[in-house]
C-alpha cells in the first residue's frame, strides 16, 4: 500500500481512532471528517465482506468528495464506488479506477487496523 494519504497536510496520525469496527457493516460506506490541528481530513470507510477499506474521500478527477451529491456511492454488490460528481468509478477493494473519469486514476488508500478495544484505527 502506498502512503500518498500522508502527503495531505491534514493527514491524521497512525493510531487515530475512527469508530468501533462492529459499526461498519458489510456493503456500506461511512464518510468521516477528521478534525486535527492541521485541518480537516476527509475519510471514506468501505465495509466489505472480506474486511474494511479506507480511502481519502477525494475523487482524483477534481478532489471533490465522492459522496458530495449523495451518500449512495457503493454498488449493491459492493464491488464499485462511484463519484456522485462525475460518475467516475473505482474498485471498492483496491481504489483503482474502473470506469468513466476514474480510468487511469486511483483513490488514495488509508491503512486500517483494529485496536485491542475493537475500534478501527488509522494503521501504520
Amino acid at each position: 500500500m502506498h502512503d500518498a494519504w500522508k502527503a495531505y497536510r491534514s493527514a491524521p496520525a497512525s493510531g487515530t481512532r475512527l469508530l468501533p469496527a462492529a459499526e461498519l457493516a458489510a456493503v456500506t460506506t461511512r464518510s468521516l471528517t477528521l478534525d486535527g490541528e492541521n485541518g480537516r481530513f476527509p475519510l471514506l470507510l468501505v465495509g466489505l465482506a472480506d474486511g474494511p477499506r479506507a480511502y481519502v474521500n477525494a475523487c482524483p478527477h477534481q478532489y471533490l468528495p465522492l459522496d458530495q451529491r449523495g451518500s449512495r456511492i457503493l454498488s449493491q454488490d459492493g464491488q464499485t464506488l462511484r463519484c456522485t460528481n462525475h460518475d467516475a468509478s473505482f474498485l471498492a477493494r483496491s481504489g483503482k479506477g474502473s470506469g468513466g473519469l476514474g480510468e487511469g486514476c486511483a483513490l488514495d488508500p488509508v491503512p486500517l487496523a483494529v485496536d485491542a478495544d475493537g475500534w478501527l484505527v488509522i494503521g501504520g
